[in-house]
């Protein structure tokens, strides 16, 4: 690959790795530990990601199991699980968190999958405005030791990788959609 292109492929490559992660968060009817990712807790004055405070595991397919290093971690966990987004309530037995996760209706699987869809998109606008940016720099090589053939060819090159990332968005897409919509 041509140097000038591999500064765009690793730019597409963190788009593709940072929809990989969003998609993650989003909860397809099983418990998944990532939905949890993005959610801190007060831990002695500090924002800490619940995963270094807490032994998160998944004993059942729609049970999420959290038990902190510290017992008295305990409400501070349960506090940033109910001002977060996940949208359910977790059940504390004074010595672990359990989150358990409804069956999902039909309904909430649609918008979803909408989501998903929605991330989707929003990641291919970005693959298309870094190839965007890559074609501007090409045509400001004009008059420089690089002939009109080969900036011609870095486009095309550049036109391959897009549609290659493109590809692989709809590919992530349609899976996690389908993993969404399986009951």
């Amino acid at each position: 690959m041509n140097e000038r292109l591999t500064t765009y492929d690793s730019k597409m490559t963190k788009t593709l790795n940072n929809l990989d992660a969003e998609l993650a968060t989003i909860r397809a009817g099983r418990a998944n530990p990532h939905v949890l990712d993005k959610l801190a807790v007060d831990y002695y004055g500090v924002p800490t990601p619940i995963q270094q405070a807490a032994n998160i595991s998944v004993p059942e397919a729609r049970m999420i199991q959290i038990q902190p290093w510290e017992k008295s971690m305990l409400k501070a966990i349960e506090k940033a699980i109910l001002t977060s987004d996940i949208g359910i309530n977790p059940t504390n037995d004074g010595s672990c968190i359990r989150l358990v996760f409804p069956e999902l209706t039909e309904e909430r699987r649609k918008e979803l999958a909408k989501d998903v869809k929605k991330k989707g998109e929003g990641a291919k606008v970005a693959v298309r405005n870094i190839r965007r940016d890559g074609n501007v720099a090409f045509k400001k090589l004009k008059g420089t030791e690089v002939s009109e053939d080969e900036i011609k060819d870095l486009e095309d090159e550049l036109q391959k990788l897009t549609d290659k990332y493109v590809e692989k968005i709809d590919k992530m897409v349609e899976t996690k959609s389908k993993e969404i919509m399986t009951v």
